[in-house]
């Protein structure tokens, strides 16, 4: 029961990250002006006089059905997976002996659903602030990471064995996606990804103009400056060309971690799907910039992000406590 519950846990988790990115990207994030509920009531308005209603107390917010429907859906699949991990933490507590996860990390699952739901009541009342943006992504990639971790744990796969050096790079890897998710993530958020439309180049040069100290000021309103003006492109620009720079380093230590997990016969399946994730990650990248960020693409993208940190999840689970005599 534990286990089949993780897993159905993990996977609303991947599809509400994935519903999440839609929203963002089809700039429906604003879609309800207020939260929980939407206009002040539980669902879309409908009928005439709930729209009438909603445009009454909030004038200069009009109601468009598509937008806020996908925030809705976005809201009441999120709130199904906070139901499910408040159950998966109450039966890790009643199985605690007999079950292969400490319950407190279950039980801290919980803390980090409240603390989602805050931060998605933030991104509205706030006005999509990127820090706000940020840190809800960076908290739906965790919120996958460790329930992937919790049902991986339980899953009857051979475990990895590997010297201790060769199993640190593959821990360091999960540290290097958050950082990645994080630069995604404000990139996203600053609607910066097309600040460079060339690759592998920006705007025809190798160090592109740039406003680094401006481009991460976290404090900062959407679309502005930390004096109150208008974001310039220089700022824009560091922004897509950090993430294009982070983009290569991921790409340089999955290809070593590739390498590492070829050594073993039992972890082969796991490192040519971890190359298929990165390359393809590199080219869906590529096809954002020169096509002008297609909503799928987009989409894919992101969906692309949450794979590889569920598959590195995967290969982590796997690695045994080992000494670095290992052969």
């Amino acid at each position: 029961m534990f286990k089949a519950l993780s897993v159905l846990a993990a996977i609303v988790a991947f599809c509400v990250v994935v519903l999440g990115s839609y929203v963002r990207l089809s700039d429906a994030g604003l879609g309800c002006p207020d939260w929980p509920g939407c206009y002040g009531a539980l669902t879309v308005p409908q009928s005439e006089s709930a729209i009438q209603s909603a445009q009454q107390a909030y004038p200069d917010k009009p109601v468009v059905h598509a937008k806020a429907w996908k925030e809705m859906a976005h809201r009441y699949l999120a709130g199904s997976l906070g139901l499910l991990v408040v159950a998966l933490a109450v039966l890790a507590y009643r199985q605690r002996h007999a079950i292969n996860t400490s319950w407190q990390l279950s039980a801290g699952l919980v803390v980090l659903i409240v603390l989602q739901a805050l931060l998605g009541m933030w991104t509205v009342t706030l006005l999509l602030k990127p820090v706000i943006v940020t840190l809800h992504l960076l908290g739906g990639m965790t919120t996958l990471a460790l329930l992937s971790w919790i049902a991986f744990r339980h899953g009857s796969k051979q475990d990895i064995a590997l010297p201790g050096s060769q199993q640190w790079w593959l821990r360091i890897a999960l540290l290097i996606w958050i950082a990645q998710v994080l630069l995604g993530g404000w990139t996203s958020s600053n609607y910066a990804a097309l600040a460079c439309t060339d690759f592998p180049t920006c705007h025809g040069l190798w160090w592109p103009d740039m406003d680094i100290g401006e481009a991460f000021h976290l404090t900062r309103a959407l679309g502005e400056s930390r004096d109150g003006g208008q974001l310039h492109l220089n700022a824009l620009t560091a922004i897509q060309w950090i993430h294009r720079l982070g983009a290569f380093v991921v790409l340089g230590w999955m290809l070593v971690s590739v390498r590492l997990l070829l050594q073993r016969p039992v972890s082969r399946g796991l490192a040519w799907g971890l190359l298929a994730i990165v390359l393809c990650q590199v080219a869906i990248g590529v096809g954002n910039l020169l096509l002008q960020l297609p909503l799928v693409l987009a989409v894919l993208h992101n969906a692309g992000a949450a794979l590889l940190g569920v598959w590195l999840v995967a290969i982590n689970a796997r690695l045994l406590n080992t000494s670095s005599n290992v052969i």
